[in-house]
């Protein structure tokens, strides 16, 4: 009997090794001399720090193993619940939030955090982690010594004092990074799409009714996405300032739950949230010590769990939520079912996948925004052929194109009619669905951060042009058919689109010409109906319709229970 193939190197089962540090032959190399690991590629020293030294003696940076910390230390307390993750001395909650999302499906956490590593049995002070980085699985591993000051550790900890998974997450991320500096300041979804692999995506709260809100953060946990939301802060100074109501200005907060309780006659919509601090609650209605609960029946208050502690985490009605937030970031981990747990589906996915890596080169192929129509067209191009129509159904959360403007890019100004909401269904349906997102790599170096402006434009390329070599008239002469907005300084940008089948040309930008930087670029593509499919449908029907080419409905529920498994 041979062996199985070895998975794809940059797959969750083979994936790629940080530095090329192989995590068993050092594992069993610290076992054979009995001698814990230190790690020479993160040393303990203030380089791995990333931050200004303290000029005051008393709080110099110790670096101790857990079990020098305090002396019952274990890898992780029972199970890894939410409320365990507290944030340290470093603005890194967007971190800790996706974190703390992550936790709440066990399936997708061994991912990041394989299991079967412990404190006690086969310890060796070497652990490892695995991160998603533009489209491949790194593991990166760590030693357990962790910077301490004044006896506590230094930056994140667990509310369970002598558990210390958590701690080791945030060094193995902080080495793939470059240092625990380089951890400051970010938005939740760059955390969520290093835990998944998923694509993750911001939405205005003010974009939504509550009711509508709340109905499709309900369907995205259920769907095991991972959600989060903040409020803004006006200046750097309002960061992490508390409000009136309990809440940091400024700070990612875990969306953890949703459910409703009977108020007398009125039904009352609720969000459970998380604060990764561990402590500073909501105070307002449906907080934990809320009088509200005071007329909420005994069985509903033990289904919702709730515990009045401080704790971290609390309920807040959806009225107020869209009242007090300003923004929830998602995170879709697999675009057909968005789920990362175990199934026992095994129908052909909906959708594709297609990625490409990309390079930016002075003079070459970083051409700049349209604002400078000369070399526009050196930007990378890319070409995707779209042959079928589909129809998806799912919403991705955001506005659909909503077609932002592309600030000053666009010379030209163009005014487009308004369409009605029905007949922007109707025309969906004719066409292919398609998200793009592009992601710009390596920004976050050592202590600073220096994301570039970036943004994507699609054009349809009409049958007597070659994709990746269309030049400067083609660009003057076509408006792009999608785009991915205004240029934004951020990690990544994306949107989902509706297209004619066709051939198009995704070009990949940065606002400037001749800036040096590294992409990923990925497509996800709604798979028509299989061929196959489609003449089981039409035989069925050609044998069933009547000489006036209809079904009736029972015929048609026949249908449907027949068993066909088409594939939409």
């Amino acid at each position: 009997m041979g062996c199985a193939a070895m998975s794809e190197l940059g797959s969750i089962d083979n994936p790629v090794k940080f530095k090329d540090q192989d995590y068993d032959a050092l594992l069993q190399k610290c076992l054979k001399s009995a001698a814990l690991f230190s790690d020479t590629v993160f040393a303990a020293t203030q380089s791995s720090l990333g931050i200004p030294v303290d000029p005051d003696p008393k709080k110099a940076v110790k670096w101790l193993r857990p079990k020098e910390i305090t002396s019952n230390a274990v890898f992780v307390e029972g199970t890894m619940g939410t409320t365990d993750i507290c944030q340290g001395q470093l603005g890194n909650c967007w971190l800790l939030a996706a974190l703390s999302c992550l936790t709440m499906h066990p399936t997708l956490f061994v991912k990041v955090v394989p299991s079967g590593q412990s404190l006690s049995e086969s310890y060796a002070g070497i652990f490892r982690f695995r991160f998603w980085q533009y489209g491949e699985w790194v593991e990166v591993v760590v030693d357990d010594r962790l910077p301490v000051r004044e006896g506590r550790l230094l930056f994140s900890y667990s509310r369970t004092t002598n558990e210390f998974w958590s701690a080791l997450v945030e060094k193995a991320y902080a080495k793939l990074i470059g240092s625990y500096g380089s951890l400051k300041g970010g938005i939740i979804s760059e955390g969520m799409e290093d835990f998944t692999g998923g694509i993750a995506y911001s939405l205005p709260v003010s974009s939504r009714p509550p009711r509508m809100l709340w109905r499709g953060i309900t369907a995205a946990l259920a769907r095991s996405s991972l959600l989060s939301c903040f409020i803004h802060a006006a200046s750097v100074k309002e960061i992490g300032t508390v409000t009136s109501e309990g809440l940091i200005k400024g700070h990612a907060y875990a969306i953890t739950d949703t459910d409703k309780v009977q108020r007398t006659s009125e039904e009352v919509l609720l969000l459970r949230l998380r604060n990764p601090w561990g402590f500073v609650e909501y105070c307002g209605p449906w907080s934990d010590k809320c009088k509200d609960w005071d007329v909420i029946d005994h069985a509903q208050k033990a289904r919702l769990e709730l515990a009045k502690v401080e704790d971290g985490e609390f309920w807040i009605g959806i009225e107020d939520f869209c009242l007090l937030f300003n923004t929830v970031e998602m995170c879709s981990v697999n675009p057909d079912s968005m789920s990362g747990e175990a199934s026992d589906d095994t129908a052909t996915p909906s959708w594709t996948l297609s990625s490409y890596q990309g390079t930016w080169v002075p003079m070459c192929s970083a051409g700049g925004s349209r604002r400078y129509p000369r070399s526009f067209c050196k930007n990378p191009q890319f070409q995707m052929i779209l042959s079928e129509k589909d129809v998806d159904d799912y919403d991705y959360g955001e506005d659909e194109e909503g077609e932002e403007g592309d600030g000053e890019d666009d010379v030209v100004g163009v005014v487009v009619a308004p369409v009605s909401k029905t007949e922007k269904q109707r025309e969906k349906k004719k066409k292919c669905t398609v998200l793009v997102e592009l992601l710009q790599k390596y920004r976050r170096q050592k202590d600073k951060v220096n994301f570039l402006y970036i943004a994507f434009h699609i054009y349809k390329v009409p049958p007597e042009d070659r994709p990746g070599s269309l030049d400067q008239p083609f660009f003057s002469n076509n408006s792009p058919v999608a785009r991915s907005g205004k240029y934004r300084s951020i990690r990544s940008v994306w949107r989902k689109v509706h297209l004619e089948p066709g051939s198009y040309v995704i070009l990949a930008s940065t606002y400037r010409p001749n800036q040096q930087g590294e992409f990923f670029l990925r497509m996800v593509m709604s798979k028509p109906v299989l061929p196959e499919d489609q003449f089981r449908v039409q035989k069925w029907f050609d044998e069933k319709a009547g000489s006036d080419d209809k079904v009736n409905a029972v015929q048609f529920m026949n249908l449907v229970n027949s068993g066909l498994d088409v594939h939409i």
